[in-house]
């Protein structure tokens, strides 16, 4: 009979080998069941993802609606849920691993909407564990589009059109003018009223806005008194000749509410009792002297080389009464038409029709316009690159280099307002309408870019 003789020395290293290897297994089990259930999750730090950025993966301490957001921690594996102010949020588990994890703030997530409990925070929870982030949470960058006065009196209020216009806390006038009392903010974002410190700066700019949304510019045509071409009380010259209105036929009566009217002005209506007759051109005329040198007064603050669509005329109108279905505006970068043309350096002014359709405009104080180079039809072809040097080669060049304004009165095609195909007219009628205008002026249009991070 065979002996088997047991060698215990033997046995203890596969032992020992054996042992560990449960010991392994077991806990690599208890961390696979811990992360499918969910261990203890912290948080360190949020990067902003932008590809179009200089520094593509930079940290942050709020993000935008719409951005791609990575966040940094632990206890990622296992995330069941990702609440941001409160807004359950989809995150893509491939692009997460145990300490880091990518996800895109929702546009549907509310923000100053957000219930106060759970506003400016991010929230993870897993089967066992949550944690709650502190983090800022903005809604789509705040944008400046129009201002109603651009150049007011001091202590008159404006209104500032835009969007995400949320939670206005300052407003910076030219020459660092700040204002952060009494600002007037519309629940929707989309404007607010402020008014106007005294002190600001004539050589003009940008207004700056902080707010919950961030910081904001307006296009930098605020006060820029440098470029009035003709105001009526001094600043330019204005031109008699013809049938134009004379200085003596400028009126000066205090009219306008909250933006008044600023010392002369001109009125482009009718001044006896029979009204502008239907189917007529120029009804009244005012140009400047036409000795002007647009060259030597703006380009030390907007270069000849400036790309034409970041370049624009502004002028204040005050409309006191309705004024719809008949007459228009003609401005004219130079003297040499007759009325009523849809084409050449002259841009029609028609407030009446918005949306292809009738609607009345009428003012209660002085309002700006604004229309950029690129609106005059000798300039609005999108295929060509103008300048601002285009503008002043036109001018130079032009027997007559009066810059002025007829009040037409002549049927309107539709398509030559909008510029496409449409067979709507809009026939002229005889009118009284009472158009006033003031303080005539180039401005750059162009908003210095502005960014929170």
């Amino acid at each position: 009979m065979k002996k088997y003789i047991s060698n215990k020395n033997y046995w203890k290293p596969i032992a020992l080998f054996l042992t560990m290897f449960i010991a392994i297994a077991f806990t690599s089990c208890e961390n696979e069941d811990e992360n499918a259930g969910g261990g203890p999750i912290t948080i360190s730090k949020v990067y902003l993802q932008d590809v179009n950025s200089d520094v593509q993966d930079r940290e942050v301490s709020f993000a935008r609606l719409g951005q791609l957001i990575r966040i940094e921690g632990s206890g990622f594996l296992g995330l069941k849920q990702v609440l941001i102010n409160g807004y359950s949020t989809y995150f893509n588990p491939v692009y997460l691993s145990n300490t880091s994890m990518l996800i895109r703030v929702s546009g549907d997530t509310p923000t100053i909407e957000a219930e106060d409990d759970v506003r400016n925070t991010i929230r993870f929870i897993n089967s066992n564990n949550e944690t709650t982030f502190s983090f800022e949470i903005r809604s789509s960058a705040p944008v400046i589009t129009n201002i109603s006065n651009t150049m007011p009196l001091p202590n008159e209020q404006i209104t500032v059109y835009g969007t995400g216009l949320i939670e206005i806390s300052k407003v910076v006038f030219p020459g660092d003018i700040e204002v952060s009392d009494g600002i007037v903010v519309d629940e929707d974002g989309e404007f607010f009223i402020v008014t106007v410190p005294a002190g600001v700066s004539e050589d003009g700019g940008s207004l700056f806005i902080e707010s919950a949304n961030g910081g904001a510019y307006s296009p930098a045509y605020f006060n820029f008194k440098k470029g009035v071409i003709l105001d009526f009380d001094g600043n330019g010259d204005l031109g008699e000749f013809g049938d134009t209105i004379r200085q003596d036929e400028l009126q000066s009566t205090n009219i306008g509410e909250g933006n008044v009217s600023q010392g002369n002005y001109v009125y482009h209506g009718p001044t006896g009792t029979d009204p502008f007759p239907a189917a007529s051109n120029r009804n009244s005329e005012v140009f400047t002297s036409g000795g002007e040198s647009w060259r030597a007064q703006l380009t030390p603050y907007i270069p000849a080389e400036t790309p034409l669509d970041q370049v624009g005329f502004q002028f204040d109108v005050f409309v006191p009464e309705p004024w719809e279905g008949s007459g228009f505006l003609q401005i004219l970068l130079i003297n040499n038409f007759n009325g009523g043309e849809w084409n050449g350096a002259v841009y029609n002014y028609v407030p009446w029709i918005v949306d292809e359709e009738i609607e009345p405009f009428q003012t209660t104080g002085w309002t700006t316009v604004t229309i950029p180079f690129t609106d005059f039809y000798s300039f609005s072809d999108d295929s060509t690159e103008f300048t601002f040097e285009d503008v002043l080669l036109l001018r130079e060049g032009a027997t007559y280099k009066n810059f002025g304004f007829f009040f037409n009165n002549s049927d309107i095609q539709l398509s030559n307002v909008t510029r496409k195909d449409s067979d709507v007219e809009f026939l002229s009628s005889a009118t009284s309408v009472k158009v006033y205008t003031d303080n005539w002026r180039i401005v750059s249009l162009e908003t210095p870019a502005f960014s929170d991070f």
